[in-house]
């Protein structure tokens, strides 16, 4: 059996198919050049609202049996920038280290990242991990934490999945 990934991209725009979501496809190369593990991806475009995000999450967790959602957009301070509030609600723990490890990497690059509010939570045996909406900033964010994502998915009861170690060195127990 497939281990199953969820990507959710929270957008106004691309859910109404005005942009192409180049967002989602940073996503799928990450994940295609760091995991051996076969996976299935269950993908969606939903609108920025709170209500929307956090009914996707628990559906990609609860009933699609995800073991990591990654989401991508509505990490930033615009009044529409809801993804940490709608993540937070659906989560039984927050993992504050992911947040804080994707900040510090960007604002090397760009000193506007410190106004970026992406964060990790644990839904179930599920981990979710928010990253900011511009590809490149995705590159560079889900990077600094791949190396603790197969680690923690197993600490929470999912599947141990394996990584490229060619191309990534990751901890697991």
């Amino acid at each position: 059996m497939k281990v199953k990934i969820g990507i959710l991209i929270a957008s106004d725009r691309a859910s109404k198919g005005i942009y192409e979501d180049l967002s989602g496809r940073a996503i799928r190369e990450i994940l295609h050049t760091y995991l051996r593990t076969e996976w299935e991806e269950v993908y969606k475009i939903v609108p920025d609202t709170r209500m929307r995000i956090a009914g996707e999450l628990r559906s990609m967790v609860d009933k699609k049996k995800c073991c990591l959602v990654i989401t991508t957009g509505g990490t930033g301070p615009a009044p529409r920038d809801v993804t940490p509030e709608a993540t937070e609600s659906v989560c039984d723990k927050m993992l504050p280290g992911f947040g804080e490890l994707m900040r510090a990497v960007s604002v090397k690059q760009v000193p506007t990242a410190i106004l970026s509010r992406q964060l990790a939570g644990v839904r179930k045996r599920a981990l979710i991990v928010n990253l900011p909406g511009k590809p490149k900033s995705i590159k560079v964010c889900l990077e600094a934490v791949f190396p603790a994502i197969p680690d923690c998915v197993a600490l929470i009861g999912g599947p141990r999945l394996e990584i490229n170690a060619d191309l990534i060195k990751v901890y697991q127990v």
